[in-house]
């Protein structure tokens, strides 16, 4: 049963991730365990796991599907990040270890030139490279209960493919946080790594609500990364 349940599981979470069943989207255990080969009990538990995680939520008597967040989603979930973010970094920086300090120096490397535009331009792979830079982070502070905390609300920007809303200046950003936190670690400042991982956050945080919000009345949306010309513009101010 442990197997199935593993199976089902990581099926679903992919597809979800994918955007296979794409935002409320009606997740049925009858149609996800033909989908996947299985009995519905391995669905319903593999449905519970990914409600942990928060890429499914289960209403009494509706069943489960794929939330739909709205910007108060948004606002709340990003400032548990920032709140559980920032500690996880000041804790690292008397904790992490050179070659970890190292590792996230070439990952900065890999991220900026898969940020790159053009046709080099990979937000899919700058995701995933992400992921390992923040995991290193989140590894070196050294708490099972905030990793775990952590774990649950970080799936949205996975769900929400949030570097492709990115404009280049977002982009810019990002990775000069990337590069002061790496610097941080390294100096040992639990206090500097925490505020450059809080204003981190809260970039992200702005980027996903920009792209949520109805444009004005006559405002053009702003084109995401890999549709604009990367120019030489100033990234915007960070409030810290």
């Amino acid at each position: 049963m442990a197997r199935a349940v593993d199976r089902v599981y990581t099926r679903l979470r992919a597809d979800i991730l994918d955007g296979v069943h794409p935002a409320g989207a009606r997740l049925g255990e009858a149609e996800l365990a033909e989908a996947t080969g299985s009995s519905r009990t391995p669905v319903r538990e593999a449905l519970r796991r990914l409600e942990v995680e928060g890429l499914v939520e289960i209403l009494p008597h509706r069943g489960a599907r794929v939330p739909d967040w709205t910007p108060e989603d948004l606002e709340e979930i990003y400032e548990l990040r920032m709140l559980l973010e920032g500690a996880a970094a000041r804790r690292a920086a008397t904790r992490i270890e050179p070659e970890d300090t190292a590792r996230m120096a070439e990952l900065c490397e890999l991220i900026e030139r898969s940020c790159a535009p053009g046709g080099a331009q990979d937000l899919d792979r700058v995701a995933e490279l992400n992921a390992e830079f923040h995991g290193i982070v989140r590894a070196a502070s050294a708490s099972g209960r905030l990793v775990s905390m952590l774990n649950s609300v970080t799936q949205l920007p996975l769900v929400m493919r949030t570097f492709h809303r990115y404009s280049p200046g977002d982009l810019d950003r990002s990775c000069a946080h990337h590069r002061e936190l790496v610097a941080a670690l390294r100096a040992g400042d639990g206090t500097w790594a925490e505020s450059v991982t809080r204003a981190h956050v809260l970039a992200a945080k702005a980027v996903l609500l920009r792209a949520a919000s109805p444009p004005a009345p006559g405002d053009e949306a702003m084109p995401p990364a890999h549709d604009r010309t990367h120019g030489n513009e100033d990234p915007p101010d960070v409030h810290r």
